[in-house]
């Protein structure tokens, strides 16, 4: 259909159905692929609806979508363009907290007065979209990178995490250039695109020690604070008077981020200003082994 009569066709249906496309949408344009069971599962319907529903979709949107009878799955058109409106952000907050029960459209109205801080870097979905379907799928991706040490160069990557800093997003990948795994900012990426090659065991996700190792972190108020259950409670601390603590897992590929955005001092003798880092990381040395520790504040190798 043309961009009018697509239009005319979403305006006659009613919100359920609105929600069902759109699921079919965009699991197409972020994962390439859907079948007829991920509409049965998510949406807890019969097959013969489900059947009607891709049916709709296909007459709406023909060239958004083709059939592989062999893999009895449907796949991404390159001619694809989105029935639906996305932002970057419902578009993340759902590939990474899963489909919510609203379709994710610009138009889509919070439950309750929501605000939060402004968005300095805004991702493109283009690329997004290209990252995430290779991740689904398990394919390796040519990109132009931009570094601030190197520049522009071409790499090859096999991309297989989404990874959100708290201020940006990252693709965690092996790189075949430095012949690594490491983070990738997701804006500075330029024309991704899916290459046909064979992606070797020590590529895999598996085979990346810092992603797969979990470090456990105890953070506690900052010992230098006049008042320490301020922050305990802030932090939903234990109850105990005497051991106001917070017990946390994180992978170690992700430690460094998770301790600049919370500021907390990873000095030995907590020896940073409390005014500033109100968190003191009280068993340091778990961090041995960490890679991503310039970013720790206070860290010292």
């Amino acid at each position: 259909m043309e961009p009018k009569q697509r239009f005319k066709a979403l305006s006659e249906l009613n919100q359920t159905q609105k929600e069902r496309l759109s699921y079919i949408d965009f699991r197409l344009m972020f994962l390439g692929v859907m079948q007829r069971t991920d509409l049965i599962q998510r949406f807890g319907m019969k097959e013969a609806a489900a059947t009607r529903d891709i049916a709709l979709y296909r007459k709406i949107a023909d060239s958004n979508i083709s059939y592989d009878t062999k893999k009895r799955s449907y796949f991404f058109n390159p001619s694809f363009t989105p029935l639906f409106d996305y932002t970057p952000e419902r578009a993340l907050a759902a590939l990474s907290n899963g489909f919510g029960d609203d379709y994710i459209g610009i138009h889509s109205k919070a439950l309750i007065p929501c605000e939060t801080p402004a968005q300095l870097n805004r991702t493109q979905l283009q690329v997004l979209s290209v990252l995430t379907r290779s991740i689904f799928q398990q394919q390796v991706v040519k990109i132009k990178y931009y570094s601030l040490t190197s520049g522009g160069s071409s790499r090859e990557i096999i991309p297989f995490a989404l990874v959100d800093n708290g201020l940006r997003w990252h693709i965690r990948a092996y790189d075949r250039k430095q012949s690594r795994f490491t983070d990738f900012v997701v804006n500075r990426i330029e024309n991704p695109r899916v290459i046909n090659s064979t992606i070797e065991e020590h590529e895999k996700r598996e085979s990346d020690n810092q992603w797969n190792r979990i470090v456990e972190l105890e953070i506690v108020p900052h010992p230098s604070l006049k008042y320490p259950e301020t922050i305990a409670m802030d932090y939903c601390m234990s109850d105990s008077k005497k051991n106001k603590q917070l017990n946390i897992s994180v992978r170690a590929a992700v430690a460094g981020y998770l301790l600049r955005r919370w500021n907390i001092d990873c000095s030995k003798q907590h020896s940073l200003n409390c005014d500033e880092y109100h968190l003191w990381l009280k068993n340091h040395q778990t961090l041995y082994g960490v890679d991503n520790l310039v970013i720790a504040p206070g860290y010292e190798l």
